[in-house]
Parts: C-alpha cells; sequence; structure tokens
C-alpha cells in the first residue's frame, strides 16, 4: 500500500541534501581527468549522505578510495564546507572547492641536472 507524505514534510527532507553544482563536478572532473590520462587514477563514485556529498577516487578497482572530496552542508561542517581526506585522515578544508583541490596541484622540482 503507497504512503501519503505531505508535500511540506519532504520539501523539508529535500532541503537536507547536498550535491555538487554543475561547476563544481566540473573543477572535480578535470582534476580526476587529468590523472586519468597519466595513469594514476582508475574510477570515481559519487556518494551521497545526510548532510554531505563525497566525490571518491580510486587508484585501481579495489573496494577502498585513495582520496575523497566530501561536500557538507553550508555551515553544518566546523572545518569548512569542503574536505579532502585520504585514508581516514584530513589533508585539507576550506570554503571553497579550488582551495581544497589545490592539494592536487603538482609542483614539478629538479631532481638531477
Amino acid at each position: 500500500m503507497p504512503k501519503v507524505v505531505r508535500l511540506k514534510d519532504f520539501k523539508r527532507n529535500e532541503s537536507a541534501s547536498v550535491y555538487f553544482t554543475k561547476n563544481e563536478l566540473n573543477q572535480l572532473l578535470s582534476h580526476y581527468s587529468r590523472r586519468v590520462i597519466s595513469g594514476e587514477w582508475k574510477d570515481y563514485a559519487i556518494d551521497h549522505g545526510k548532510g554531505m556529498s563525497a566525490f571518491s577516487i580510486y587508484r585501481d578497482n579495489g573496494t577502498h578510495p585513495v582520496f575523497t572530496v566530501f561536500k557538507y552542508a553550508k555551515g553544518s561542517h566546523r572545518h569548512g564546507d569542503y574536505v579532502v581526506g585520504a585514508g581516514g585522515n584530513m589533508l585539507k578544508r576550506g570554503k571553497k572547492l579550488s582551495d581544497v583541490l589545490s592539494v592536487f596541484d603538482r609542483n614539478l622540482k629538479l631532481v638531477s641536472r
């Protein structure tokens, strides 16, 4: 038997959902595609939880992601709205996605001449 839901209650629950915007997905996929081309990363997944969304990056077809970029609901996370994590550790956090994605930028150094 179908469950009757008041529209007012449904909208309230939907507002707690957090999703990546088109611009944010473009930024994430831009970083991701560069690493796929270089052969470092192989797969990704997008997950949604209560008050957060996650973009997980996999090095191979394993069960655990190498990196995860989290987006939290505005003002709900004391360390910022975006967090990059790896293996249960927080690598970078910030209010803007571009700031936390800078953790993936490479600083090339001359090793030998």
